[in-house]
C-alpha cells in the first residue's frame, strides 16, 4: 500500500495577517473594548497570512448561517475538484483509475455530500464507492489516509483518494469575542488536499511512501476539549486550553507503544509529517517525543505560511516533505494528527 500522490488547491483570495488583523478590528470597534489582546493573540499564533473563500468584503454579506454554508458548497467543489486533479497528475492517474473516494471536512454540510457533487464535474465513474466523513477535525487529514488504506488493503488492485477540504474563514462567529474565538480568527485558514492511495498490486508509476500501519487512539471523557458548539448561528468554536496536555499527556506513549509493535522506537523514525495545530501544539510535540529544532521545521513553515487548515493541514505537510525534503530510501516515516474526541491517529510509513 502506498501514498503515490499528494495535491492540493487554495482559493485565490490570499492576505497577510496585518490585513486580516485589520479587518477582525474593523468589524469588532465597537465591540472589543482591548483591540491589544486581539494584536497579541493574532501575533502568537505565528501565522504569516492565509486564503480565504471569499474576497475579504465579500464576508459582510454573510448574515446567516445558510448563505456561509452555501459559500462552502460552492468552493469546496471548486477546490476539491482542483486538488483531486492536481494528486492524479501527479500519480500519472487519470479519474477512470479511482475506484473509492473518501471525503473529510468539518466546516460546512451538505446533502448530496461533497463526494456525490463531484462525480459530476470530475466525470467520475457511477461505481465509484462513496465515504463522507465529517467532524474528526484535524485528526481528519491522517485518519482519512488509514481509512483509504484499510480499503485499499482489502481492495489491493485498486486505488482511493482522500479528499480534504476545510474553509474555516466561513465558521466566522462574529457575536462571539471569547478568548478561543479570537485566537480561531487568527489561526485557521482555508484549503484543500488529495491524496492517492494505491493497494499493493496496483500499477502505478509513482514512488511515494510505503504504509506499513496505522492506529486510532480514543480518550475517554475528553469531548469537551475541542470541536463545535452548534447553534442557529452556526459553527462556535470550542478549543480549550487543555489541547497542549492532550498531547504531553498521551502522544509519546501513543507513539512508542505504536513503535514497539514494529520493533522500532522513536530513533529509528526519520521524518516527522505532523498536524500544524498552533505553536503551543508544536512546542508540546517537540516536548513529548523528544524531537530536535528540524524535526518538525516543514509543519511549522506550514503554519507560517498558511495556518491551521484542520484536517487539509497534515496533507500539505505531507506533500512538502514528499516534494522538498524527501527522506532517504528504506527509512521510516509518521504521520500523525489529534483532533476532537479527544483523539490520535498514527501512520507508519517506509520510503
Amino acid at each position: 500500500m502506498r501514498i503515490s500522490a499528494v495535491g492540493k488547491a487554495f482559493p485565490a483570495n490570499y492576505y497577510d495577517q496585518d490585513q486580516l488583523l485589520g479587518a477582525l478590528k474593523s468589524e469588532w470597534a465597537q465591540q472589543h473594548h482591548n483591540p491589544e489582546r486581539l494584536d497579541r493573540l493574532h501575533r502568537n499564533v505565528l501565522v504569516g497570512g492565509r486564503h480565504l473563500a471569499l474576497p475579504i468584503e465579500e464576508y459582510d454579506e454573510l448574515d446567516t448561517w445558510g448563505k456561509a454554508n452555501n459559500a462552502w458548497i460552492k468552493v469546496a467543489q471548486d477546490i476539491g475538484a482542483e486538488a483531486v486533479r492536481d494528486a492524479l497528475d501527479r500519480a500519472g492517474l487519470g479519474v477512470a483509475d479511482i475506484d473509492a473516494l473518501f471525503t473529510v471536512t468539518v466546516t460546512g454540510v451538505a446533502t448530496p455530500s461533497l463526494d456525490a457533487r463531484l462525480m459530476n464535474r470530475l466525470s467520475l465513474s457511477p461505481s465509484v464507492k462513496r465515504t463522507p466523513i465529517f467532524g474528526l477535525g484535524c485528526v481528519a487529514g491522517a485518519a482519512g489516509i488509514a481509512r483509504a488504506v484499510d480499503y485499499v488493503r482489502a481492495f489491493p488492485d485498486q486505488v482511493a483518494v482522500l479528499l480534504s477540504v476545510e474553509l474555516c474563514s466561513l465558521t466566522l462567529q462574529r457575536r462571539d469575542l471569547s478568548i478561543p474565538n479570537l485566537i480561531a480568527t487568527g489561526l485557521f485558514g482555508d484549503g484543500a488536499a488529495a491524496v492517492v492511495i494505491s493497494g499493493a498490486e496496483h500499477q502505478t508509476a509513482a514512488s511515494g511512501p510505503e504504509v506499513l500501519d496505522t492506529r486510532s487512539i480514543f480518550y475517554p471523557d475528553t469531548e469537551g476539549v475541542m470541536g463545535w458548539d452548534i447553534s442557529e448561528l452556526g459553527f462556535g468554536i470550542v478549543l480549550s486550553a487543555e489541547v497542549p496536555q492532550m498531547v504531553t499527556g498521551h502522544l509519546r506513549e501513543d507513539v512508542d507503544t505504536f513503535l514497539a509493535d514494529h520493533g522500532l522506537t522513536r530513533d529509528d523514525v526519520s521524518s516527522w509529517v505532523c498536524h500544524p495545530g498552533g505553536p503551543k501544539v508544536l512546542q508540546a510535540m517537540e516536548e513529548g517525543l523528544e524531537l530536535g529544532p528540524e524535526a518538525l521545521a516543514v509543519t511549522w513553515k506550514s503554519l507560517r505560511e498558511v495556518g491551521n487548515l484542520s484536517s487539509t493541514s497534515v496533507l500539505l505537510v505531507l506533500r512538502e516533505t514528499m516534494d522538498q525534503h524527501r527522506p532517504a530510501a528504506g527509512s521510516y516515516g509518521m504521520i500523525t494528527a489529534m483532533g476532537p474526541g479527544f483523539c490520535s491517529e498514527l501512520v507508519l510509513v517506509r520510503w
